[in-house]
């Protein structure tokens, strides 16, 4: 069989890497691969770790105090652990220019899925119209994909918007806040559904409720944002793992990928990557290369390669990410309750507001506070020290924080290319983004409608707290080389085979013509199994 050599460990690659093992390829993947600590204290709950841990202030906080993180409502409200900050460390010679947007970029071991929030949402029909298959043609391998990482939900009021689909493992224990938020809707369904298009349900989540290949079931410790030591979150690298045990699969790390060859007749013969140990070139022959290494690395590799065989500097218009909103607010039913540190730390509840058309659907993760150190409504109080930890322990329990997620279309304006600084240094990748004229029109709409929302849950949102992040920060980026019906330059078939070289095939974010205003990951790792079903 053919030798297919994959650039990426991450979510994509991880699952199209295994889908081709099980068909008995040869497989190469290549990849930085950066890795964390790993887990301690298996069995302590979170707020065990503060007295168990020979040194707890390293653990939280790091070993120059780089958790030590205080937000606020200009800036950034969400923080990493000190033991989650490879996965977004630089890469020395990884230059990015950029106007209008702020990547987040990963070369970590498991991509940058090895810090998410586990949220898990299909794609339906509608949010598929500009794709060139519909949620059939994808639903077998949203059913793959289930039963490798294990995903928990039920069927609910969000099942409107996302397809009840197999292998889905029994819902997680609510927290009393999350518990509460549902009962209220509940209550208000009526007004909230009819009045405002408003449906709250369950999350779907890849977390294991039932013991699963050796992974765990989740047993409450309360650590999810600083690692599951239990594997019962799922991340990107218990695939790769999987992978590894294959004897037709071979795992390069600490090489950072530069370009790839190809002949007359464009077809591709190595890929050239940098080992990290040396900064030697090394050369990779193969028949076949696929292409994961997230939208905004896979992107300056292709550009990178057809400037490297004709100096031609090329454009990828169509970036795309979803627009986040962040919405801290109080539940007035929760003041002065004690919060419960043994519960699952992310997001156990979801909404969804319907719009005029498909594309004005909007997305909310609810996260409720539990073992998180700090909050920004506390951080802006304008009270002393002593007071504010005294409002901060009465208030604990009832804080949460709505993240909104807005869809987003490919434009022209929104693109990739290189730029050359001079003749002796290496291009850099440029990244351009400008929103839509009307954004900030369809923001404050949307605010209006989730503030009225929370009301009717008997939350509040304080004045001033309410933080639009900067493009970027959602992760979600795809669109610069789109799978199309139409047989042009920078575009790839319904199967993401590229239009342009003939055995290259790109399996990230980068295909995709659309971005719904969801979580992308599950879709990803879906598409991936589906390009390596359908295309080898």
């Amino acid at each position: 069989m053919d030798k297919v050599v994959i650039v990426g460990s991450g979510a994509s690659g991880v699952h199209f890497a295994l889908s081709l093992l099980k068909k008995g390829y040869d497989v190469v993947m290549l990849d930085v691969g950066r890795t964390g600590a790993k887990p301690v204290n298996k069995q302590d709950r979170f707020i065990d770790l503060k007295t168990s841990l020979q040194d707890p202030a390293a653990y939280f906080l790091g070993e120059d105090f780089s958790g030590v993180f205080l937000p606020d409502f200009k800036s950034e409200y969400y923080g990493v652990p000190p033991g989650k900050a490879y996965v977004f460390s630089d890469l020395d010679g990884f230059r990015v220019k950029t106007k209008g947007f702020s990547p987040l970029l990963s070369f970590a071991q498991g991509g940058l899925a090895q810090a998410w929030t586990g949220g898990v949402y299909p794609f339906n029909d509608d949010e598929l119209a500009h794709f060139p298959f519909r949620y059939k043609d994808i639903e077998p391998c949203y059913n793959e994909v289930a039963k490798r990482i294990g995903i928990t939900g039920v069927e609910d009021d969000l099942t409107r918007f996302m397809p009840i689909h197999e292998n889905l493992m029994p819902p997680l224990r609510l927290d009393e806040h999350s518990a509460l938020l549902l009962s209220k809707y509940e209550e208000q369904k009526t007004f909230l559904n009819e009045k405002l298009g408003c449906y709250i349900g369950r999350s779907r989540i890849a977390t294991l409720t039932e013991d699963m290949n050796g992974r765990h079931k989740c047993s409450y410790l309360g650590r999810c944002l600083w690692g599951c030591p239990l594997g019962a979150f799922y991340t990107p690298s218990i695939t790769l793992n999987q992978c590894k045990t294959f004897s037709n699969f071979r795992y390069v790390p600490y090489l950072y990928v530069s370009h790839f060859k190809f002949d007359a007749r464009r077809r591709l013969t190595s890929v050239v990557a940098k080992s990290l140990h040396n900064q030697r070139f090394e050369e990779f022959p193969l028949d076949k290369l696929a292409l994961a290494a997230g939208t905004v690395s896979t992107s300056r590799i292709f550009l990178k390669s057809i400037y490297e065989n004709s100096g031609e500097i090329a454009k990828l218009p169509g970036l795309t990410d979803n627009r986040q909103v962040l919405i801290p607010f109080v539940n007035l039913k929760m003041i002065g309750r004690r919060y419960d540190p043994g519960t699952y730390q992310y997001h156990q509840i979801a909404f969804g507001i319907e719009g005029k058309t498909s594309e004005g659907y909007l997305h909310g993760l609810v996260t409720t506070l539990k073992t998180a150190l700090i909050h920004p409504i506390i951080q802006n109080i304008p009270l002393d020290l002593k007071t504010s930890i005294s409002l901060f322990r009465n208030l604990h329990a009832a804080l949460g924080l709505v993240n909104l997620n807005f869809h987003d279309t490919r434009r022209d304006n929104n693109f990739v290319t290189l730029e050359l600084e001079d003749r002796n240094s290496a291009p850099a990748l440029c990244i351009n983004y400008e929103p839509r004229s009307d954004e900030a029109a369809v923001i404050q709409k949307a605010l209006r409608t989730v503030k009225r929302v929370l009301r009717k849950l008997k939350c509040i949102v304080p004045p001033g707290m309410i933080h639009v992040r900067p493009m970027g920060a959602s992760v979600h980026y795809a669109g610069t080389i789109p799978m199309s019906t139409t047989n042009i330059a920078y575009t790839t078939s319904e199967v993401c085979q590229s239009r342009d070289f003939a055995n290259l095939f790109i399996v990230d974010g980068t295909t995709f013509p659309f971005l719904p205003a969801k979580n992308i990951t599950f879709t990803l790792m879906a598409n991936a199994v589906r390009v390596a079903e359908c295309a080898f």
